[in-house]
C-alpha cells in the first residue's frame, strides 16, 4: 500500500455532555482542497484506526485512485479501557452523554471548521466492537444527522436490541456490518465469553426489518485488528463510493 503524505491536526474541544476536554485527530488527504465540500468519516477508537487500521493510508490510496468521495477523517481516541467502556457500552449512562457529544458538540464544531457537505448521507460513523455499537446507537438516535454506519464486529446484547426498538427510524440508514468467522468465542475485557457471530446475526435479523440499506459480510479472522484492518478497503469503497 502507498505511503500517506496527507496532513494531521490535533484539535481539542471541551464537552459539557461528558464534562472533559476531548482531543481528536483530523486527517486531510494529500488531495485535500478547501474549495470543495468533503464527506466525513468519524471514527470511534480513533487512535486504533490510525495506528492499527492505517485508515488514513486506505483513504489516501482510494482517493488517489478516484474511487471514493473526497473525505476528511476525524478520529476520537479513548484515554483508557475504563473510559472506553463507560462511554461506549450500552449499559453505561456515559454512553448517552457521549452520543450527545458527537451530535450536539463535536459535529457543529467540525461543520464550523471544515469544508463538509453537511448532509446525513455524507457523514459515516465507524467503529470496532463497542465502537461499532455506539456508532450504530448514535445513528439510530440522530438518523437525520448521521446517515451511514460501518460497524466491525459490533458488540450486541439485549440492551442494544431494546435500545434500537425504542427508536423507530423515520429515514433510511446505510449500514455496513461485519464479523469474523473465528469470533464465536471471544473473551472480552469485561471477562465474559461472547459469541459475536451469533449475536451479530440477531442484529442483522433486526436490521433487516428496519428502513436500512444493510450490507453484511463475514471475513476470515478473529476479534482483532488483524481482521479489521483487512476489511477497511472493502468497506470504505462501499460507504464512500462516488
Amino acid at each position: 500500500m502507498i505511503q500517506t503524505n496527507g496532513t494531521r491536526e490535533e484539535h481539542t474541544l471541551y464537552s459539557n455532555h461528558i464534562q472533559k476536554e476531548v482531543t481528536f485527530t483530523i486527517y486531510y488527504s494529500s488531495q485535500y482542497t478547501p474549495l470543495i465540500k468533503h464527506h466525513l468519516l468519524l471514527a470511534q477508537d480513533g487512535q486504533d484506526y490510525f495506528n492499527l487500521g492505517k485508515v488514513h493510508r486506505v483513504i489516501e490510496e482510494l482517493t488517489k485512485e478516484g474511487t471514493i468521495q473526497p473525505t476528511i477523517i476525524v478520529g476520537i481516541p479513548y484515554s483508557s479501557p475504563k473510559e472506553r467502556f463507560s462511554l461506549y457500552h450500552p449499559s453505561q449512562e456515559g454512553q448517552k452523554s457521549y452520543i450527545r457529544f458527537l451530535a450536539e458538540e463535536l459535529l457543529p464544531y467540525l461543520d464550523d471548521h471544515l469544508p463538509l457537505l453537511g448532509l446525513a448521507h455524507s457523514r459515516t460513523l465507524i467503529g470496532d466492537s463497542l465502537g461499532g455499537t455506539v456508532s450504530l446507537q448514535a445513528a439510530f438516535t440522530y438518523p437525520n444527522t448521521f446517515g451511514k454506519v460501518i460497524m466491525q464486529s459490533p458488540f450486541v446484547n439485549d440492551d442494544v436490541i431494546h435500545f434500537l426498538e425504542q427508536k423507530p427510524l423515520t429515514t433510511t440508514l446505510s449500514i455496513l456490518q461485519t464479523v469474523g468467522t473465528q469470533e464465536d468465542n471471544v473473551f472480552t475485557p469485561t471477562k465474559q465469553w461472547v459469541n459475536f457471530i451469533k449475536d451479530g446475526l440477531k442484529l442483522k435479523e433486526f436490521l433487516s426489518k428496519c428502513p436500512v440499506e444493510l450490507h453484511y459480510a463475514e471475513y476470515d479472522g478473529d476479534h482483532t485488528w488483524t481482521n479489521w484492518e483487512k476489511q477497511l478497503e472493502d468497506l470504505l469503497k462501499i460507504s464512500l463510493a462516488k
